[in-house]
């Protein structure tokens, strides 16, 4: 959401891959994922001329890693501890995935039939405009924290470098559920953003669940507000507008409260007995009509609303 993925790095530890044939079957694989990561791994395939092949049996464990069979080999990538739960050790990238930590890059491990064959990683550069669009949430008193499943020390340097000082990392789809639960029974209204599979149960448990419109379908599917256009930069734009709609429906309530409270009664003759003012029904129903006019005016300044 706040961030987009390039590929940077493929190591290969098989006696029988290297590197480009190891990226070959990862990015085969990932070619039926919905997560960004996949997405950044199969255009790094691609913009490297490596040709792809069919996957079959494909299956995602949302916020751990997918598994697929490439040219009838099983593919697995994800997380070191979703391969631990395959009996697949990864400790002899351990160090090289700590490495690329450090320098603000997200390591993922990958297994070919059951066996470690190497990582790949992506490095996470700030979205066009994100850095703009939290200093715009601040300014309007809206307190910004980032919610990722991505490994510690790259939230940290991504965090930093787009000004966000509170940071939750490693979450799974289900941890960034429970932190919107915990924030909303503290009594705050919570606006949850994202873009992926991972960010759906988040994005559903939000007072507001805000997608960004070229996200997944499940995620825009979980939001209740969709950002079509813009990406993060529409954020404080969208939140403008709806404090604007907001407040005019407040000022339309209190206006038509005050008219009727006045209107009625004298259309309904309280003013006959002290001054022989007594309205036709023709003038009583105009001037019921004209309350639903000014109403609709009034409603009509919206459209002089601007992003600024």
């Amino acid at each position: 959401m706040y961030k987009r993925q390039v590929l940077t790095d493929v190591v290969s530890v098989s006696d029988e891959l290297d590197d480009a044939t190891l990226l070959g079957l990862i990015a085969s694989a990932e070619t039926l994922s919905e997560h960004p990561v996949g997405t950044a791994v199969v255009a790094g395939a691609r913009s490297r001329g490596i040709a792809l092949r069919p996957a079959a049996d494909f299956r995602s464990q949302p916020g751990h890693g997918i598994e697929a069979r490439v040219n009838g080999r099983l593919v697995r990538v994800g997380t070191a501890g979703w391969l631990k739960t395959a009996e697949i050790d990864t400790a002899e990238l351990e160090d090289q995935a700590d490495s690329l930590a450090r320098q603000g890059r997200t390591p993922f491990f990958a297994a070919v039939d059951g066996r470690v064959a190497g990582l790949v990683a992506v490095a996470d550069s700030p979205a066009p405009g994100a850095h703009e669009a939290i200093e715009a949430l601040r300014a309007m008193g809206i307190e910004v924290a980032m919610l990722t499943g991505d490994r510690a020390r790259t939230a940290q340097a991504i965090a930093a470098e787009l000004g966000i000082d509170r940071v939750i990392a490693e979450l799974s789809p289900e941890d960034k559920a429970r932190v919107v639960a915990e924030e909303r029974a503290r009594g705050r209204i919570v606006a949850m953003v994202g873009d992926g599979i991972n960010d759906a149960p988040a994005l559903a448990g939000a007072h507001v669940g805000v997608a960004i419109g070229s996200g997944t379908d499940i995620a825009v599917a979980a939001a209740d507000v969709a950002l079509l256009r813009g990406g993060i930069t529409g954020l404080p734009t969208a939140l403008r507008l709806a404090r604007a709609t907001l407040r005019t429906i407040r000022q339309n309530l209190f206006w038509a409260f005050v008219y009727n409270l006045v209107g009625i009664p004298v259309a309904a003759g309280a003013l006959y007995p002290f001054t022989g003012l007594l309205l036709s029904p023709v003038l009583a129903s105009a001037a019921m009509s004209l309350s639903s006019v000014s109403v609709l005016m009034s409603s009509l300044r919206l459209r002089r609303f601007r992003a600024v």
